[in-house]
């Protein structure tokens, strides 16, 4: 585990997350080089077992950038043995100085159960897990500037365990007093990366689609009972079978390119050190035109 204080300085404020769909290796490259000439700190990737796999995808992006620091939202703990996630991070770290954060999470039930695991109870298997990762660091490389782990917590016991066993979290899909909550359980010394889904258009349009986000519809999921514990209540969660135009409103930056700003902001005066923002949409080119109209909004928040 890494106490590396200095990684949200050398990240700044404001960093990009990714979530595309299949796309090949030419056009990562080619849209990896545009994102780079803009002011983001940090890009972020997420994981999904059967899609690409996620350290062999941050080596691509690692290898094609220069400056940009690369991070997982959140890599899969089911997809590989907590050795094999220690080993990868660190071999990444010490071939990038610097430019690698590991975000790790439980995800869901049917990640677990397409890797061929048995689903348990997530604080206990987190606890485990960090265990074997702990355990391999003498057997893995040890990199010159170490890697922060953060924990894609959410509930104030994930985030306890954030605190006491890691550098940080990487909450994601949330309101603003959730980034507040989780800085009190953290406390002032800890990392703390919010993560916000961006629409940027029509309200209206973004309503209509985020009304089928799955996130929140899934049997048991971590999201929905998060926000219930935030004050939510069930019908606006659950209600007619999605969310509820306040919770979108509150969990996701819809709108023009100053209301994402204007929450980014937000999550920032809230307690994050790091806000990620992550636009939607179905090619990799298209999100990257997004955050290149984002670009001079967010620029001055990077910049401090």
């Amino acid at each position: 585990m890494s106490t590396d204080a200095t990684a949200s300085r050398r990240w700044g404020r404001v960093g990009v997350g990714i979530a595309a769909p299949p796309t090949p290796a030419a056009v990562w490259r080619a849209e990896l080089a545009r994102l780079e000439a803009m002011p983001y700190g940090s890009m972020w990737i997420n994981e999904l077992i059967g899609d690409r796999e996620v350290f062999s995808q941050l080596g691509m992006v690692l290898a094609a950038t220069d400056r940009i620091v690369v991070g997982t939202g959140v890599a899969v703990m089911w997809a590989r043995h907590g050795a094999s996630m220690q080993a990868g991070a660190a071999t990444l770290a010490d071939a990038y100085p610097g430019r690698l954060a590991l975000g790790l999470g439980v995800s869901s039930r049917s990640m677990a159960e397409r890797a061929g695991h048995a689903y348990g109870k997530p604080l206990t298997e987190m606890r485990a897990y960090l265990d074997q990762m702990d355990a391999a660091t003498g057997q893995a490389v040890r990199p010159a500037v170490p890697f922060p782990r953060l924990l894609g917590a959410l509930g104030p016991r994930m985030l306890e365990l954030a605190r006491d066993r890691a550098d940080g979290a990487y909450p994601h899909t949330m309101p603003v007093e959730n980034t507040a909550q989780a800085r009190r359980v953290l406390g002032p010394d800890k990392l703390l990366v919010t993560g916000v889904g961006v629409f940027l258009g029509d309200p209206g349009r973004a309503h209509a689609m985020l009304r089928e986000h799955p996130l929140f519809r899934m049997p048991g999921s971590p999201y929905a009972a998060q926000l219930r514990r935030l004050g939510y209540a069930e019908e606006e969660i659950t209600g007619e079978g999605a969310p509820s135009a306040r919770i979108i409103d509150a969990v996701f930056a819809c709108g023009d390119e100053a209301a994402v700003a204007a929450r980014v902001r937000e999550h920032l005066d809230a307690g994050a050190d790091h806000v990620v923002v992550q636009p939607f949409g179905p090619s990799l080119p298209g999100l990257v035109d997004q955050l290149d109209r984002l670009a001079p909004y967010l620029a001055p928040i990077q910049a401090g």
